[in-house]
């Protein structure tokens, strides 16, 4: 039996994987309630049989890997590998960034865990990209390598962020730190969503309102005015990050969006000026309107992709 476990900046979801490479006793959990990482293995593990210990464990986690020591972006959490491994007991402990996970899962997905969006066809053996707003902004590239796929993680969520209307580019000015930087997950996030409308509520002479990502979608989709301009920008500058993305890593295979905000709000953001946004590239507009964008639908697609680095199909 082994472990899997994508931990992300709010929740942690864990599963084993059996001899046949099932998905059993799949669990979430709330980051809020634990001191750490141990503490959520220690309370899953805590709840199976003996017999279930695992052989070898894959992490996802929301933040770089590089090093024994790993730290979270978005989460006061930090480990060494080493001694998780030992504390796990484990043969063997692999640990990516979250979104390096989802990149890992993009070549398993099916035609029912995806809704296109917009037209375009992807390219045989071009690069993907995924990228997708939750508590932070997760990116990454899956790349072809020789007859099989390499994935390229960063930390592209604390790219720059790039504006196209006067009431964007009013939005991220409001939020640059004291040097003056805005980070693209700074607004494309759920937090970013709040800060956004908050802005917005600000601007228009009303009272302070500080909702959760949540509640601002709930009011959107009541048809508040203001709620409905932050979703309607959040979703535009996703567009303009995402044809970014492809323009960057030559993503002819497709870009896929996932995360914890954009499934949730699927209606709305086919209706969005997301694609619009995706190919407003000037000259490259014919470039990006062939490559086709995503949603990735299934409910944990890290899960799947860490399933397939244990060496699964």
């Amino acid at each position: 039996m082994d472990l899997i476990a994508d931990i992300g900046g709010t929740h942690s979801r864990c599963a084993l994987v059996n001899d046949k490479g099932k998905l059993i006793a799949v669990e979430s959990f709330e980051n809020h309630e634990f001191d750490g990482i141990l503490e959520v293995f220690e309370h899953y593990l805590g709840r199976r049989r003996l017999s279930d210990r695992p052989t070898d464990v894959a992490l996802a986690v929301a933040g770089p890997v590089g090093g024994d020591e790993v730290r979270m972006t978005n989460l006061p959490w930090r480990f060494s590998q080493a001694a998780l491994e030992k504390e796990l007991g484990a043969n063997r402990l692999i640990v990516v960034n979250d979104f390096a996970a989802v990149a890992w899962a993009l070549p398993t997905l099916l035609s029912d865990d995806l809704c296109k969006v917009g037209g375009g066809e992807p390219a045989a053996r071009a690069p993907l990209v995924v990228l997708g707003p939750g508590s932070g902004l997760g990116i990454a590239t899956l790349v072809p390598f020789n007859s099989n796929w390499a994935v390229v993680a960063g930390e592209g969520g604390n790219a720059s962020i790039a504006t196209s209307t006067p009431a964007e580019a009013a939005i991220v000015d409001s939020l640059r730190d004291p040097s003056g930087y805005c980070a693209a997950e700074t607004v494309l996030s759920g937090p970013g969503l709040s800060r956004i409308y908050a802005l917005m509520v600000e601007r228009a002479g009303q009272e302070a309102a500080t909702l959760l990502p949540a509640a601002i979608s709930a009011a959107a989709a009541a048809g508040e005015p203001l709620a409905v301009a932050a979703r309607n920008m959040f979703f535009g500058l996703l567009g303009g990050m995402a044809g970014d993305l492809a323009l960057t890593a030559g993503a002819r295979g497709g870009i896929y969006v996932a995360g914890g905000i954009v499934p949730r709000l699927l209606a709305a953001f086919l209706e969005s000026d997301f694609r619009e946004r995706f190919e407003a590239k000037g000259r490259y507009r014919g470039y990006l309107s062939a490559i086709p964008t995503y949603v990735i639908t299934a409910p944990m697609p890290a899960l799947l992709g860490l399933r397939k680095l244990l060496g699964y199909r």
